[in-house]
């Protein structure tokens, strides 16, 4: 198959959804069975078994002051679309057996638009930034199209599956990178001692990052560090100041440097009610680095539902607690887990899941054209 993948923050930026989606590449590519494309803003990144292609498009940082209207609801939106008007004249629908996006709308409708000629791919869209385009007839919703779904987690797959051909994949993690090893501390320019909370997040809204900020503060003598940014980057930085001054970062890091960032901290506290998924949960549990997190469906399927470090993240007390319980019991809990994530969440093995839908999808619209 020709499998194409296409995303904005591509080879450009280190979220969850870009980060699944280029080690999924990765390992189809290394199949060998297939040609496959990535299509993004950022730069060719050399070794990939893939080819890429480079668009580029206007930095969500940009929109951050622009209002909020269908369908440009954020500076998201704004960014996509910026990437889908240089991209559109270049897209050749003939080139590509199968398109893969999670960006909506504007990727999915530039994907999902019947050509003048030829036929249109076949059409793969994953929920990683939610499952609201899938299932929702509201507004610009009612014209998501799709051949195929994949759901991230559970909840998703209930709601879809029977409106779409859907399947349950989980995200991954690339078990020889994200694996128990020594804290880097001196080399990260973090603090050599005491207790260290870590949030990889971004600083909106949704990932409650000032919640988790006001939690940590009340730890006397602890270090909370920030993997991320975001909008909330100046309201963050007031409250840390006010609550805990000298006692908390904000750092962006090259996607090589994660793997030790986990190892370096003590707890990962991720805040946020809901997420498609969540990278970081693996990713820590890779690290045998104990997590605080919401306890919701998707966090008991990933870290199991006796995981001791699920609470009620809207009761700030309550995640204090939990935080300060995993910081006084150590990791020992957690290191005895990240064999599990290692088979389990194999990036090697979730892309193999991909293919074999992708492959589905593709031979069931071939077999049904006249």
């Amino acid at each position: 198959m020709r499998i194409h993948f296409l995303l904005p923050g591509l080879h450009r930026v280190h979220r969850g959804a870009e980060v699944a989606f280029e080690a999924i590449a990765t390992e189809i590519g290394r199949l060998g069975r297939d040609e496959v494309t990535v299509v993004g803003s950022g730069q060719v990144i050399e070794g990939r078994p893939y080819q890429f292609r480079h668009c580029g498009l206007v930095p969500r940082e940009r929109f951050e002051r622009f209002p909020s209207i269908p369908p440009l609801r954020s500076e998201y939106n704004y960014e996509e679309a910026s990437w889908v008007l240089n991209y559109a004249s270049r897209y050749r629908s003939n080139e590509a057996d199968v398109t893969v996006t999670c960006s909506y709308p504007f990727t999915n409708w530039m994907l999902t638009r019947r050509p003048f000629f030829g036929r249109k791919p076949a059409h793969i869209f994953v929920t990683q930034n939610g499952d609201w385009p899938a299932y929702s007839d509201k507004a610009e919703y009612a014209l998501f199209r799709c051949d195929g779904l994949v759901c991230t987690n559970p909840e998703y797959y209930d709601r879809n599956r029977m409106r779409w051909p859907s399947t349950l994949i989980p995200n991954g993690t690339n078990p020889e990178k994200f694996c128990p090893g020594p804290p880097a501390r001196a080399r990260l320019g973090l603090p050599p001692s005491g207790p260290l909370v870590l949030m990889v997040s971004a600083l909106v809204e949704s990932k409650r990052v000032l919640e988790g900020l006001r939690a940590v503060a009340r730890i006397p003598a602890c270090n909370l560090v920030v993997a991320g940014d975001g909008p909330l980057r100046d309201q963050f930085d007031a409250l840390g100041s006010r609550l805990m001054p000298g006692r908390f970062r904000r750092m962006t890091l090259p996607l090589e440097d994660m793997p030790d960032l986990y190892r370096s901290a003590d707890v990962m506290l991720h805040p946020a009610f809901h997420e498609s998924f969540g990278n970081v949960y693996v990713e820590a549990m890779a690290v045998g680095l104990p997590i605080v997190a919401n306890d919701y469906p998707v966090t008991q399927w990933i870290l199991g539902r006796d995981y001791p470090g699920l609470v009620n993240t809207a009761d700030e007390i309550a995640m204090h607690e939990a935080v300060r319980r995993a910081i006084l019991e150590g990791r020992s809990y957690a290191l005895s887990r990240s064999k599990e994530a290692a088979t389990r969440f194999s990036w090697t093995s979730i892309a193999g899941q991909y293919r074999d839908f992708m492959a589905a999808i593709y031979e069931g619209r071939l077999g049904a054209r006249p």
